[in-house]
């Protein structure tokens, strides 16, 4: 045994050790900067100070490995540039000049502004938007619900909310429940196939995702790298060459945005060639016959004159599909961030369900939260009066008001009524851990507009961000994983996050929300602190669970027992009859819930309005197809920017283009270029990707430069890269869901003196690198 491996059997089972001169604690992290994952963390803290991050061998979900974002996390804890506690405004909003103020300043400020707001407009008329769902994915909800008594949470002005939540109605109204690739990660004991049935998927589809680089939606990419090590084989669906990509049997290097209709096409080769589990669609599968009628039209043939991937690629990954047993679909945000949306992940939920992959070893597993826990985004609705919760902005989408698949309102409408004031004015906003207009508003400058009108903007966020200082009329400085006492689960396991250092007055989010909730509606705050609420949470909304927080964080994680094939065993269902939890107790290929409300019940898809087919004029002018949002390792959205290790690996903003598209436009690797459409300009630069299709231009989002101006005109720099710029707000699906950021036109051209009014430090400067 060497001596690592010495080292940590030492300490195996223990939570809390020395080191030398270090604490040495086990844990979980979970919040800004940082990914969607929890991974298991060894911290190293001196004197109280975070030193050193390691990731810890024993926890069963990232098994001792780390990505960057982690590793750094003492430099963006310890960071110079955070706010040592609450500011508030002295000077005009976007001047940047600040007032530091004690916590009770901060709350009695908030506390005048939305009693008076109660007063002269109804609680409706306050907003609360969150970012990425992470460990204030329950807090805020709370907060907007129970303290403020608001039925308008949402997501950071993410149109048609095109994170996970179009791929989530349409799991939860066909299948009654949610479904994720299975590499084993609901069980404590992983790869051992000694004590699970488990068996890697013989066929893993890595579709519109780079896991590696991303580690979304609670999966860590490296388990798709550990399948392939025991034998499972690849199809990936994405229009760039990634490392995934490269050592795939079919790379379908599609069109961005017609993920709809290549896996219509490919339904099409799997049912036309009677390649379905026929006993799993006679006995569980509703509406097939329909379903099949449907994709008759769409023929390899057509989906490659729309897909621009070759019929033959089309033909022999459907089939490889098909064949494998098991098989599994692993999919990212490009499904979501489309108007067809829903329909694109109606389809592909087809594609598993036909196939008889459903809920089986290896195959797309139902799933549900760690013991049942459901404090996410619905969090504190029930504590709204119905005459109340029926004012929520976007009411009049059935999936966000009737069907309890999301208690969201609905972004793009709560934007609308920003500026119209109908259908009732916003007059406050509460921006917790979200930096809309540096990344999740299409439309950037839109939102700025709209914003700057508001009479009272509350940004609570480790850091300044443009956000803060273009809106804010009071900082709250927020809490990193590491500062604070909490828990969490995302499917499994439940995980608690134990406070081992804080940096100057910084809080976190369950402090905030707990201290202002008890002072507006201290009926709905029993508890006085953070441990208390967690405790609350693991006592009444944690069935199964019968720790306490101080024996979660002695547990770390807790994985609960899992089946397959629920569905067999009454397991899904209320009634605990077999079956799966829909109206017809199948998988509803044919989808009766959108049916009943007057939508497509079954998959279809649409051009983009903006597209080469439905705007031949525009491509013209614009001959690209324009996408967006692709992830980095460095990078999660729009954190990280301060971090001078992450910009030392990438300093710049980047776009992508063909060999031979970048030498018909006389450009060259490592050019500023601008990005042009009918609705705007960024600049960013330039890098050759050789697998592009020369008709694509691929580029990056999140981009600020924390170390340029922060106050106005200069923002850090946010609109100067800020590939928003280009994109649409409020183009939405039928349901209210998706939008349109991964398929629009641009043109490119170089950044020159003549043509830009005034190049930033970003442009002119830098081109060798990070510059602080």
């Amino acid at each position: 045994m060497d001596q690592a491996n010495s080292y940590y059997e030492a300490h195996k089972g223990e939570v809390e050790w020395r080191d030398g001169d270090y604490t040495v604690t086990r844990t979980t992290v979970w919040s800004g900067p940082g990914c969607h994952d929890g991974c298991g963390v060894l911290y190293y803290t001196k004197d109280g100070k975070l030193e050193k991050v390691e990731g810890d061998p024993d926890c069963p979900f990232n098994q001792g490995t780390l990505c960057m974002r982690c590793l750094e996390m003492p430099e963006a804890v310890n960071h110079p540039d955070r706010p040592t506690g609450p500011l508030k405004r002295a000077g005009e909003r976007g001047e940047n000049k600040w007032e530091p103020v004690t916590w009770d300043e901060a709350y009695d400020i908030i506390e005048e502004k939305v009693r008076a707001i109660w007063k002269d407009y109804g609680a409706e008329s306050i907003a609360c938007m969150i970012g990425t769902g992470r460990n204030n994915c329950w807090q805020i909800p709370y907060l907007c619900y129970a303290a403020f008594g608001s039925p308008n949470f949402c997501l950071g002005f993410l149109s048609g909310e095109s994170c996970f939540q179009p791929r989530s109605a349409a799991m939860a109204s066909m299948n009654g429940d949610f479904l994720i690739a299975d590499m084993s990660q609901q069980f404590e004991s992983r790869y051992d196939t000694e004590n699970t049935e488990w068996v890697p998927p013989e066929m893993i589809v890595v579709w519109g995702c780079n896991p590696i680089a991303s580690n979304s939606d609670n999966f860590y990419g490296g388990w798709v790298v550990d399948c392939m090590q025991r034998g499972s084989r690849l199809i990936t669906v994405d229009p760039s060459l990634t490392w995934l990509a490269a050592r795939s049997d079919y790379w379908l290097r599609l069109r961005p945005g017609t993920d709809g209709a290549l896996a219509l096409a490919m339904l099409n080769v799997i049912i036309s060639e009677d390649l379905y589990d026929r006993e799993f669609v006679e006995k569980w599968c509703y509406g097939f016959d329909e379903l099949a009628e449907r994709v008759k039209e769409w023929t390899p043939e057509r989906a490659e004159a729309v897909c621009w991937v070759p019929k033959d690629t089309i033909i022999g990954a459907a089939r490889a599909y098909a064949k494998a047993k098991p098989a599994t679909i692993h999919w990212g945000l490009p499904i979501d961030q489309a108007v067809v949306g829903i329909p694109t992940a109606q389809a592909i939920n087809a594609l598993w369900a036909v196939t008889g992959n459903t809920d089986v070893p290896g195959g797309n597993i139902i799933i549900r939260n760690a013991f049942e826990q459901n404090v996410s985004y619905n969090y504190g609705y029930q504590t709204l009066p119905a005459e109340v919760q029926a004012k929520r902005i976007g009411a009049e989408y059935p999936l966000m008001s009737k069907a309890g698949f999301s208690s969201t309102a609905h972004s793009d409408s709560i934007l609308q009524a920003v500026e119209t004031g109908k259908p009732y004015p916003i007059r406050m906003l509460w921006l917790s851990s979200t930096n809309p207009i540096a990344n999740m508003a299409s439309d950037a400058p839109r939102v700025y507009r709209a914003v700057r009108t508001l009479d009272f903007v509350v940004v609570s966020d480790p850091f300044l961000t443009p956000t803060a200082v273009a809106f804010a009329d009071v900082f709250l400085p927020a809490s990193m994983s590491c500062e604070r006492n909490t828990q969490r689960v995302w499917w499994v396991p439940l995980r608690g996050m134990k406070k081992v250092t804080q940096f100057a007055d910084v809080r976190s989010d369950d402090t905030i929300v707990t201290d202002l909730g008890r002072r507006l509606h201290p009926e709905n705050f029993p508890w006085t602190d953070d441990i208390g609420w967690t405790n609350d949470i693991l006592v009444n909304d944690t069935p199964g669970y019968d720790g306490d927080f101080d024996q979660l964080c002695k547990d770390v994680y807790v994985y609960p027992a899992f089946e397959y094939r629920k569905h067999e065993k009454g397991l899904l269902r209320p009634d605990g009859q077999p079956g799966f939890n829909t109206p017809s107790g199948r998988v509803e290929l044919y989808n009766s819930i959108f049916a009943l409300w007057g939508y497509d019940p079954l998959p279809q898809w649409e051009e983009p309005s903006c597209s080469p087919y439905a705007s031949p004029e525009l491509y013209e002018q614009y001959p690209f197809v324009l996408t967006t949002g692709a992830r980095s390792v460095e990078f999660f959205h729009s954190e990280h920017r301060q971090l001078e290790t992450s910009r030392e690996f990438h300093p710049d903003p980047l776009f992508e283009m063909s060999p031979k598209a970048a030498e018909a436009a006389g450009l060259s690797e490592g050019d500023w270029c601008w990005l042009e459409n009918h609705r705007g300009r960024c600049r960013q630069k330039l890098h050759v990707n050789p697998s592009l299709d020369d008709r694509v231009v691929r580029a990056e989002h999140g981009w600020w430069f924390p170390e340029q101006e922060a106050a106005e005109p200069v923002l850090f720099g946010v609109f100067d890269s800020n590939i928003n710029n280009l994109l649409p707000q409020c183009e939405n699906g039928p349901t209210g869901y998706g939008a349109p950021y991964k398929n629009q036109l641009c043109r490119v051209y170089a950044c020159t003196e003549e043509n830009s009014a005034e190049l930033p430090t970003a442009c002119v400067t830098r081109k060798d690198g990070y510059s602080k």
